[in-house]
């Protein structure tokens, strides 16, 4: 049987698979039609606002809209929660009432999984925690992608009654979404998202309040147009959705927040005895580990795939450029300009959703134009 395959064979003939996506947003609406590719599988698709799932199959997302979610649930062989972990809670403890088939998986696609894990443990059918590391400036399942997944990682951490065969059919499902697959147990997954995604959050938003109580010099705000801007990125994502993640995975967090603060309290030491070589070295150091992190592929936070192209200040130089990306067909994010002033080159920086739409921007341009192209 050819991988990614989802058939059965019952009685000499094949049997698809059912599967109900409950929430469909941009992660559910993304991950419903990415699934399409298995075209032996059945794809239902359930939200709490119905103008919702009409959207969803217009645009041809899912086969089928439940009317009905206990008896769209009642023939499902997979089930993925793709809620808030709230929302997702309260729908494990709805399922205890649903009539679902013996062998039913289900899984959810929240950031963190610890408390997802533990509010699954009593279930009698097979739950395998999920975190698609993906997501987009975009959301609604008006911004659903088949490929959004590509290349990014997806985490699953399986519960007490999972074993290697339903591992297995799980990986096997979601082979068709292109992702990078890991398994690891939740209490993993939350201490390492904590320090790559959630903490990160957390940093961003103080640095903008930092920015906020800056009242001596009101121009400091114009200046953070620039790279003050970009650090602090993240700092923009839906309040709601991080006073989540945040009181969820509070634990790790509040113990990464405690490292933090003692390297502030040796950062604050190094500047207080001021002397350049241990100072050098610090910055070295951070250098150094920062040079050797990945480039491709995607993270634990969502991404935004930057190109930098040197430009001269002259009239049509952006229209040109985006021209050669029209042709090339080549889609763009964002579009922003660092600095430009008639006598010197300003820097472009052109967003990308994904590193292989960069690289193709990037042989673009080098083949087109005589600007440094370069990514940062």
């Amino acid at each position: 049987m050819a991988a990614g395959s989802v058939k059965r064979q019952q009685g000499g003939r094949t049997v698809k698979k059912n599967i109900l996506v409950i929430g469909l947003g941009l992660i559910g609406g993304s991950l419903a039609k990415a699934l399409m590719r298995h075209g032996d599988a059945v794809i239902f698709g359930y939200d709490a606002d119905a103008l919702t799932v009409r959207k969803a199959y217009k645009m041809g997302i899912i086969h089928h809209a439940a009317l009905s979610l206990e008896e769209a649930a009642a023939e499902a062989d997979f089930i993925i929660l793709a809620t808030p972990v709230g929302a997702a809670k309260k729908l494990l403890q709805q399922s205890q009432y649903w009539k679902l088939k013996d062998d039913v998986i289900i899984s959810d696609t929240g950031s963190t999984k610890m408390e997802i894990m533990e509010a699954a443990a009593n279930l009698k059918y097979i739950f395998i925690g999920g975190h698609p590391m993906a997501g987009s400036h975009k959301s609604g399942v008006e911004a659903a992608k088949e490929v959004l997944f590509e290349n990014a990682f997806y985490i699953l951490t399986p519960g007490r009654l999972a074993g290697d065969a339903h591992i297995e059919k799980m990986k096997e499902l979601l082979s068709v979404t292109k992702a990078k697959i890991q398994v690891l147990t939740a209490k993993e997954h939350d201490h390492m998202t904590s320090i790559v995604s959630h903490f990160p959050h957390l940093i961003a938003a103080s640095l903008v309040h930092q920015l906020d109580r800056e009242q001596e010099y009101p121009f400091t705000k114009q200046l953070a147009a620039g790279g003050f801007r970009d650090i602090t990125r993240i700092a923009s994502s839906d309040p709601t959705m991080w006073r989540d993640i945040t009181t969820q995975n509070n634990g790790m967090i509040t113990a990464q927040l405690k490292l933090w603060i003692e390297e502030m309290t040796k950062l604050k030491n190094l500047l207080e005895v001021n002397e350049e070589e241990p100072i050098r070295q610090y910055f070295e150091k951070a250098k150094s580990v920062r040079d050797q992190l990945p480039i491709a592929g995607h993270g634990a936070m969502y991404s935004i795939f930057d190109l930098y192209v040197d430009i001269p200040d002259v009239p049509g130089i952006i229209s040109e450029l985006t021209g050669y990306l029209a042709e090339a067909q080549i889609s763009i994010v964002n579009l922003r300009i660092l600095e430009t002033r008639e006598d010197v080159f300003g820097i472009l920086v052109i967003s990308f959703q994904t590193a292989e739409d960069r690289e193709k921007a990037k042989q673009c341009i080098t083949e087109r134009t005589v600007y440094d192209v370069y990514i940062s």
